[in-house]
């Protein structure tokens, strides 16, 4: 008999399989290399006792029984449970797929928006020292803005902002400024759009846009800075 293994001989196996009536489980066949601290047969296979227990050899350790393989587990899984983890006990394929990190959810879309800006300008401005709506402004607005806003799902801001020339004290035209944003706001809401949403504010002159020289005759220059005498309009919201 090989001192590193114990192989049983056919006699001794027909001896041992006459001890006890207990039906044996599947066998467990491990693989020979090194000391197999259990008793096997030729065909690799652990000798069990009538009670279905495992035969350990003398040389027999909890290292010897978890190093020694059957198939992709140590054979201790099978016959010694208590010597080994449970989490050496699955097949090196589970353990794979356990230790793989999750993957990642896959980012949510994102929500699509009916933002938009509308600026009255050009024959849309303001008249001079007016805070009153040209018919053109009214046209721009039912176009740029009301027709629009059929695009969102609902309206969560409208941000109204008048501004105005250069000309006049800085308090005179805050004031003009915000008349024009409230003459805005009142048209809006006047078609629909819900007054909860609507915020208006006055810049007064200090966001021009155009620059002119003041060598220009007073006509001249009240024509030439009209791109200042404006209005802007800013949407925002969920589109549907």
């Amino acid at each position: 008999m090989n001192t590193a293994k114990f192989r049983l001989t056919a006699a001794a196996l027909l001896m041992l399989a006459s001890v006890g009536a207990t039906a044996q489980s599947k066998d467990i066949v491990v693989d020979p290399k090194g000391d197999v601290p259990y008793v096997i047969d030729q065909r690799n296979t652990v000798v069990k006792s009538g009670a279905d227990l495992c035969w350990r050899t003398g040389t027999w350790t909890p290292g010897a029984a978890t190093d020694t393989k059957a198939g992709e587990v140590p054979v201790a899984c099978e016959c010694d449970k208590d010597v080994v983890g449970a989490d050496k006990c699955a097949p090196a394929s589970a353990r794979a797929v356990a230790a793989a990190p999750a993957a990642a959810p896959a980012p949510a879309a994102a929500a699509s928006k009916c933002d938009f800006s509308v600026t009255l300008a050009a024959d849309s401005t303001f008249a001079f020292n007016k805070a009153v709506l040209t018919k053109s402004a009214r046209a721009n607005l039912d176009n740029a803005v009301i027709g629009k806003l059929g695009t969102c799902a609902a309206v969560t801001s409208v941000i109204i902002t008048g501004h105005t020339d250069r000309l006049g004290s800085q308090s005179y035209n805050q004031k003009l400024s915000e008349k024009r944003a409230s003459a805005v706001q009142s048209y809006l809401t006047g078609k629909g759009v819900k007054a909860d949403v609507i915020d208006t504010m006055g810049a007064g002159k200090t966001q021009p846009i155009k620059s002119c020289d003041d060598k220009l005759g007073r006509k001249a220059l009240i024509e030439c800075l009209a791109p200042n005498r404006r209005v802007t309009v800013d949407v925002k919201g969920p589109a549907r």
